[in-house]
């Protein structure tokens, strides 16, 4: 009888909390974020209208796709691996990653990108660099059959600034540049 007294506040206290932390706020949370900021609470999912009504999702702003074909930008390496830098097993990933590239793409003679060869911290970064862009771009323009400067543009059009101009660096959505590859966008 003492131990259920003595038991009932702290689990009539878990019961509070759980219905208030897990329950309320969650509940709370969840609606205002629908009402203030409904794309991305939703996954900043990118949907396009098709031609017969629907829309079709083709991917979120905040996670990278795997492309891989010649006429399309590819993005970084998927996966993380926790590697040190300067571990071996790194740097045989690097050259496999590299040799990738010259068998892929042997005309192109330039540097290739460290971003193209390293995999980002997340293993999902949607981003690449300007560089990592402009070295895609012959390739690119030639397996689709238009100038290099349209792809370009095309880059241009779809990479983020700075923050206030200092913060950051800039970034080429990967994803948003094939859509508008295609005719998507």
């Amino acid at each position: 009888m003492k131990r259920m007294k003595e038991l009932k506040p702290p689990l009539v206290c878990f019961g509070i909390m759980t219905i208030m932390c897990g329950i309320l706020y969650t509940a709370v949370m969840t609606g205002v974020s629908q009402l203030v900021f409904p794309v991305q609470a939703n996954g900043s999912m990118i949907s396009i209208l098709q031609k017969d009504g629907t829309k079709k999702i083709y991917g979120s702003k905040l996670l990278a796709q795997d492309f891989k074909g010649e006429k399309y930008l590819i993005g970084r390496p998927a996966g993380v691996t926790n590697l040190s830098p300067v571990s071996k097993e790194e740097e045989t990933l690097v050259q496999e990653r590299i040799d990738w590239w010259h068998s892929f793409d042997p005309n192109n003679q330039a540097e290739i990108p460290m971003d193209l060869i390293t995999a980002s911290a997340s293993g999902v970064d949607p981003h690449i660099t300007p560089q990592a862009a402009e070295y895609q771009v012959e390739r690119i323009a030639k397996a689709r059959g238009i100038t290099e400067d349209e792809v370009r543009h095309i880059i241009k059009e779809n990479t983020s600034s700075r923050l206030i101009g200092f913060i950051g660096e800039p970034g080429v959505s990967v994803l948003m540049v094939n859509l508008a590859l295609d005719g998507l966008l």
